[in-house]
């Protein structure tokens, strides 16, 4: 018998859900420190910078979502369209990099200078190890049931935190001195360029990738029929969720912007302590400490889950748990060197794997457009897109800068870190010429794979996420 699609009214209530789900897979402890600094640094440039840092931190996982939606894939069947190579090591540097590598590293950094800060006054590298240390044996606790209490808590920590946050920009606005200072560094000559990179350190579009099947499949098992109900379904979430971060974006990078002696404070962590402490008190601090504490422990309980039960998917004689227990020491190490090593850790991770992700969304965009399967434009696209980005960031690093530097400097953007994409851009044409020009079929799904076949391929895990809307 052939289901009852359900009612308009419910539909709504529906994607309203699945957004605010998605904004709680999204927000995490990069979206609350970032645009403070962002704020503070680009001074006079602000709307240009943080228009340019919205660009990668809220528009571009919305489209990734919606990608993710047209095609049916998740990241690893999206990667293989770059060939073998690429498809194996993208989405494995993508999951070390919303993983152990950074996310969840950033998720106890924060909450140490968030909390265990502004209310007990602990700097010590010590205490930060000893929080670190309790924050993630709690974190690998509960993520031995991730569909259990840690969404729960999501449930209740996300609204809390978004009120507090709205709470905090508002009063921020109309209580706090506004003393606006000079954009620094970049900010100064190319303040949308630079915003648009550093958006890149939120890691919210290479989980859009990683994640983004999970929405299709929720709102698949809550009643939208597969094919373009759902895809609208799956967009109109994205967006609504996107809406609620590029507003908290903005007020966060307003505070940053406006608060006296912005530059003063060691990250956009502490600077956010100090400004819930100048606008509801202390009692406020301590509570706005907690939330955030609770939210990013939440927020490690998804990330070590969703990369353990990839890395037991690709090495299955490596259980699950013994992947968790793996990935809580790394991220521990990398924890106790402290906020800022973390994120100059990440920038090269980060820096590398943001040109292909970019380009792959794109692409998977636009293919619906052309109507043929565009085998060839994926593959010579992705593979300059990793050589350039590869090479950008040895030079970054110092690594034969003077061999990469002529081979590549020439790229216009290239001093704002975006001269990929003529190359790219290139390729890719190259490559819709080819695939073209090569008999490529019609009407082959993209990924070669539905909506309605992933279904199937992601049901078990799928099904436990549609559970806790």
């Amino acid at each position: 018998m052939a289901q009852k699609a359900p009612h308009k009214s419910r539909n709504g209530v529906v994607i309203v859900i699945a957004a605010m789900m998605l904004f709680s897979m999204f927000f995490g402890a990069g979206n609350l420190i970032i645009p403070p600094i962002t704020g503070v640094e680009s001074g006079e440039n602000f709307l240009p910078a943080i228009l340019g840092f919205i660009s990668t931190g809220v528009l571009l996982p919305v489209l990734a979502v919606i990608a993710v939606a047209i095609t049916g894939n998740d990241v690893q069947d999206l990667a293989r369209r770059g060939g073998r190579i690429f498809g194996l090591v993208f989405p494995i540097l993508a999951y070390l990099s919303i993983g152990a590598f950074y996310a969840l590293p950033r998720t106890a950094t924060v909450s140490f200078s968030s909390a265990a800060t502004p209310i007990f006054g602990w700097h010590s590298t010590w205490a930060a190890a000893g929080f670190s240390a309790a924050f993630f044996i709690v974190a690998f606790l509960m993520s031995l049931n991730p569909n259990g209490l840690a969404d729960k808590l999501g449930k209740y920590l996300t609204p809390a935190l978004l009120l507090l946050l709205v709470l905090l920009i508002v009063l921020g606005i109309f209580t706090i001195d506004h003393q606006t200072g000079s954009a620094v560094d970049d900010y100064a000559s190319h303040p949308a360029a630079t915003g648009f990179v550093n958006g890149y350190l939120t890691m919210d579009s290479i989980a859009a990738l990683a994640f983004g099947i999970l929405v299709v499949s929720a709102l698949r098992y809550k009643g939208l029929p597969t094919g373009p109900k759902l895809v609208r379904g799956v967009g109109l979430s994205a967006i609504v969720a996107g809406i609620f971060l590029a507003v908290i974006y903005l007020g966060l990078g307003y505070i940053g912007n406006f608060i006296p002696h912005g530059a003063e404070y060691s990250d956009g962590a502490a600077l956010l302590a100090a400004a819930a402490n100048q606008t509801m008190g202390m009692p406020g601090g301590i509570v706005f400490g907690l939330i955030v504490v609770l939210a990013c422990l939440s927020t490690a309980v998804g990330l070590l889950g969703a990369t353990s039960e990839f890395f037991n998917k690709l090495v299955p004689s490596v259980s699950y748990r013994a992947w968790l227990v793996i990935f809580c020491l790394i991220s521990f190490a990398v924890s106790t060197t402290g906020l800022e090593t973390v994120l100059a850790i990440a920038a090269p991770i980060v820096g590398f794997l943001y040109p292909p992700a970019i380009t792959l969304i794109l692409l998977t965009l636009i293919e619906p457009l052309i109507r043929r399967r565009l085998q060839w434009t994926f593959v010579f696209a992705l593979t300059i897109a990793s050589i350039w980005a590869a090479l950008m960031t040895l030079e970054s690093l110092n690594v034969g800068a003077s061999v990469i530097s002529p081979l590549i400097g020439w790229s216009p953007g290239h001093s704002q870190d975006l001269g990929w994409f003529v190359p790219t851009f290139v390729a890719a044409i190259v490559g819709v010429i080819v695939d073209l020009t090569g008999g490529a079929k019609k009407g082959v799904p993209l990924g070669g794979e539905s909506v309605a076949d992933a279904e199937v391929r992601t049901g078990a895990v799928s099904q436990s996420r549609a559970d806790t809307l």
